[in-house]
């Protein structure tokens, strides 16, 4: 029996993927940024299934008052990376326009 602890551990984290780990923080710190509950809980879906946890950390820094999506991308674009643009950017139109799967 003492052989199948280890075997179930490792089919455990592998259904847990980084980016899932990942949702949580991601989503309170766009919160923490200024993004609604909604739109932040939508783009940390979509941003965690298609970014690095490397990508996702600078994003996680971005701090800020009250700001709309469009001000939100705009900081995203200070941070410098085209693939972290594209990824929020498009995941802000489609959540802002209730078009994401996870919006729905």
């Amino acid at each position: 029996m003492k052989p199948l602890v280890p075997v179930l551990l490792i089919a455990a984290l592998a259904a847990c993927s980084p980016s899932k780990l990942a949702y949580g923080q991601v989503k309170s710190a766009m919160i923490d940024a200024g993004l609604s509950e909604p739109n932040a809980a939508c783009m940390a879906t979509r941003m965690t299934d298609r970014l690095t946890l490397g990508q996702l950390n600078k994003l996680k820094r971005l701090k800020g008052e009250k700001r709309g999506l469009m001000d939100y991308v705009s900081a995203v674009r200070r941070v410098g990376d085209a693939e972290a643009l594209q990824v929020t950017a498009s995941s802000a139109a489609l959540c802002a326009t209730g078009l994401a799967a996870e919006k729905k």
